[in-house]
C-alpha cells in the first residue's frame, strides 16, 4: 500500500488521528525525529484510540535516514509551496506522501531534493496559510487509494 511520513511532527493529537488513519487505509506510517512530544503521550494515545495495535509505525533518527529506507520508492512533498494538485498525481502503490510539521511544514531545504513534479499541494481559498495536518493526511492519502479502487477494502 501507500506509506505516510511525518517531518518532526509537533501535535501529538495529530500524530494520534494519523496513527488511527493510517490503521484504517492500510498505509504505513513513518515518523521523521526530533518529535515534539514524548511517543507515550496521554493525548498521542487518546487520539489514537485502540488503533495503536492495528497501524504500522516507524521512526527514524533524521531525514537522512529516512530517505536511505525509503531508496527505490517515489516521494511526494506535500507543501503549500507544491506546484501540482493532489489529484493531478497517478499515484502507485509503495508511494510515499511526505508531510511537514504542524508549526512550519516542510523547510525549503527538504523540499529542494524533489522535483516540482513531486511538490504537491492541497487547493484552498486565497489567504488561507494551511490545512490541519491530520486533515492534510487523509485528503491526499484517500485519493492514493481510491485510484487503487480502495484495493483491500472491506
Amino acid at each position: 500500500m501507500f506509506h505516510i511520513a511525518l517531518y518532526t511532527p509537533v501535535m501529538p493529537a495529530n500524530t494520534g488521528n494519523i496513527i488511527r488513519l493510517a490503521a484504517n487505509n492500510g498505509c504505513m506510517l513513518h515518523l521523521i525525529e526530533p518529535l515534539g512530544f514524548d511517543f507515550e503521550e496521554k493525548k498521542l494515545r487518546r487520539a489514537g484510540l485502540d488503533y495503536h495495535d492495528l497501524s504500522r509505525v516507524e521512526r527514524y533518527a533524521d531525514f537522512q535516514q529516512f530517505t536511505h529506507a525509503m531508496a527505490g520508492r517515489r516521494i511526494y512533498a506535500c507543501t503549500t509551496k507544491g506546484t501540482m494538485g493532489y489529484s493531478e498525481v497517478s499515484y502507485q502503490p509503495d508511494d510515499v506522501l511526505l508531510f511537514g510539521s504542524e508549526t512550519s511544514g516542510l523547510p525549503a531545504e527538504v523540499r529542494a531534493q524533489f522535483p516540482a513534479t513531486h511538490l504537491i499541494r492541497i487547493p484552498m481559498m486565497p489567504n488561507n496559510r494551511s490545512l490541519n495536518l491530520s486533515n492534510a493526511v487523509a485528503i491526499i492519502s484517500f485519493e492514493a487509494w481510491r485510484q487503487q479502487g480502495f484495493a483491500g477494502a472491506g
